[in-house]
């Protein structure tokens, strides 16, 4: 698998993976603690509405009493508010949801196939009104390309009841960089140069920096500036970590078979 074509065309189905989430979560030494929905791959893509993994996964997390994160760039969360709903009432659930441009152009062209901001928007409004505590994520910040559209991402996340923000520039580690330059110069001819040139000013003059604690959020003068600017209009919004999740209500859940254990 490379970051390009085949990133973009093929899906690998974990067709067992509520009964192996299940399974995991029987092991004696498992320690209870949130668990994240979603890293490399958005656990609401296209292919949820068919296939319903993450909602059979959301089953057991809930019933029992698993806390659990979720960050995705879809509106498709909403399907499962049901159960979202159920899990915060007992503190076991936070939603990020990913936004990174009002621009539904820009959005488009920099994230095909995924909810437009403003049912993103619709979205954070949709969890919060229910009690879900969701925080807006602007992700990926691109310098020269939608920095600028941080203000209004931040405030329009607010006005639709987030309680967090956070957010991390733009990571081009191995064979995303080539698949990112392709796109930007096929997509943004006049602003990839600068683009570019921007990116090496949060780098140390490189494309890429994986060094711990620099990788979300980079260094030097640009990113001390982006970095600034978010916290200045994250203060501004009144903007707050979410509460922390509870931990002690886990149960291990019983077996498929339904037989629970002696001891």
């Amino acid at each position: 698998m490379n970051a390009g074509l085949d990133f973009e065309t093929k899906i690998f189905v974990k067709h067992r993976a509520a009964e192996l989430f299940r399974a995991f979560l029987r092991k004696p030494g498992w320690s209870p603690e949130p668990v994240a929905f979603s890293g490399v791959t958005d656990c609401y893509q296209p292919a949820e509405r068919d296939y319903r993994l993450t909602r059979q996964c959301l089953e057991v997390a809930n019933q029992c009493n698993l806390p659990i994160t979720i960050v995705t760039k879809n509106a498709l969360v909403l399907r499962d508010l049901d159960i979202l709903t159920d899990m915060a009432e007992r503190n076991l659930v936070h939603v990020s949801i990913s936004i990174n441009t009002l621009d539904i152009e820009l959005a488009r062209v920099m994230e095909p196939r995924t909810s437009i901001p403003s049912a993103r928007l619709r979205a954070i409004k949709e969890l919060t009104d229910r009690d879900v505590p969701a925080r807006v994520m602007v992700a990926p910040i691109i310098p020269a390309l939608n920095d600028h559209d941080v203000p209004r991402v931040l405030e329009s996340a607010k006005e639709a009841g987030a309680t967090d923000a956070r957010y991390t520039l733009l990571r081009l580690p191995l064979t995303v960089e080539p698949v990112f330059r392709e796109w930007l110069e096929r997509t943004q001819p006049l602003r990839a140069e600068k683009v570019l040139e921007r990116i090496r000013g949060t780098r140390d003059g490189k494309l890429n920096d994986s060094s711990w604690g620099q990788r979300m959020t980079g260094s030097g003068e640009i990113a001390d500036q982006i970095r600034s600017m978010f916290n200045v209009f994250r203060k501004k919004h009144g903007f707050r970590d979410l509460p922390k999740l509870v931990t002690d209500a886990f149960n291990p859940p019983t077996p498929n078979c339904g037989q629970m254990s002696l001891f």
